[in-house]
């Protein structure tokens, strides 16, 4: 099989011929058709995220090179591990999208139905390998989710850049279509936040995008208005125009200055949810998070529950397409750079 494996940190990607594995147990083997290129597959290139004032988290241990990366994948079954049975409900030949954030399965959390937050994570594309290849193994048929009639370029996307849009806007409930909702970023994840939000409450949420070329792709993806959040008085000016503050704001850019935008958007009582992981620090007030009343929380990726809620939603044919642009596999480090750079708009979806 074909591969392209992060062998150093900071390093181009290299290409990797090997066998084709076979699957054991419960695995399944899937042909990978398509494959999304994430932000977070820049951080894991790097080996480290970005705490702000120098703190970082190295990724050395749980990455653990040669990694091939790639958690956004769709492709075909092309063979079964020897238990895997009729009651799994998929068979050689299947197209399905995969749910890459997979637990050990034995602890707390996993057992909650949390095996995204496991501390022994097997997600593919970090722990495991993912989807930068031609083949990838999956470790349990549980794992794998139709997807038609969608095409393989959006189901592809549902993985990581819809599920983590949408377990992070229920974070936000409950709230009311009059209620203003604030979303910061508009890049992939954050295009699928706006494209859910009217999904999940009936409104249109306003976007904080300091890229105005990104502006026509969210107010296309449905957003009631756009707004430059680095701009002299935006602050001020949003506070006033929704009433005091958004009853709730969701960061899916994760930088120092887009967390304190969105800690100041808010209400009274509001809610602000941090899904980016840009990296970077922002001081907070102990007191005005009291007196405001606020509620603060993290949101990383989503549950296979939530994700087979949210494919129900996206096999129904009704959601706007995330835009996207199609490349072949090989071209996955200049892909990753173009990302990097900021060139990108919406998703880059490789091909094998």
């Amino acid at each position: 099989m074909l591969s392209y494996q992060l062998e150093t940190f900071g390093a181009p990607l290299a290409q990797v011929l090997r066998a084709t594995p076979q699957p054991q147990g419960s695995e399944v083997l899937l042909r990978v058709n398509r494959c999304g290129v994430c932000h977070s597959d820049l951080h894991l290139a790097d080996g480290y995220f970005d705490l702000g004032h120098g703190a970082k988290i190295d990724l050395a241990r749980s990455v653990a090179p040669p990694r091939t990366l790639g958690h956004e994948i769709a492709g075909t079954v092309v063979a079964l591990g020897p238990n895997v049975t009729p009651e799994h409900e998929v068979s050689v030949g299947d197209q399905r999208v995969v749910y890459p954030w997979i637990g050990c399965g034995s602890c707390a959390l996993c057992r909650a139905g949390d095996e995204h937050l496991c501390n022994a994570g097997r997600a593919l594309g970090v722990q495991r390998d993912g989807g930068f290849a031609d083949h990838v193994i999956v470790p349990d048929a549980k794992y794998l989710l139709a997807f038609d009639p969608l095409p393989e370029e959006q189901a592809c996307t549902y993985a990581c850049s819809g599920l983590t849009a949408w377990s992070a806007l229920k974070k936000c409930a409950p709230l009311d279509a009059d209620e203003p909702l604030l979303i910061i970023g508009a890049g992939g994840v954050g295009l699928s936040g706006i494209r859910l939000a009217k999904e999940l409450f009936g409104a249109k949420p306003i976007v904080a995008e300091i890229d105005r070329g990104k502006w026509d792709l969210a107010f296309e993806a449905g957003a009631a208005d756009v707004i430059d959040p680095s701009a002299e008085g935006a602050g001020k000016a949003l506070l006033k125009a929704s009433g005091g503050g958004v009853a709730a704001a969701i960061d899916f850019v994760g930088a120092g200055a887009s967390f304190a935008f969105g800690f100041t958007a808010v209400r009274k009582a509001g809610r602000l949810v941090c899904v980016g992981l840009f990296g970077g620090a922002t001081p907070v007030s102990p007191a005005l998070l009291a007196m405001k009343a606020l509620r603060i929380s993290g949101s990383y990726v989503g549950s296979l529950a939530e994700m087979h809620e949210l494919m129900a939603i996206a096999r129904r044919g009704t959601l706007p397409h995330l835009p996207v642009t199609t490349r072949p596999l090989s071209e996955v480090s200049a892909a990753m750079a173009d990302l990097k750079a900021g060139r990108i708009r919406g998703r880059t979806i490789l091909r094998p």
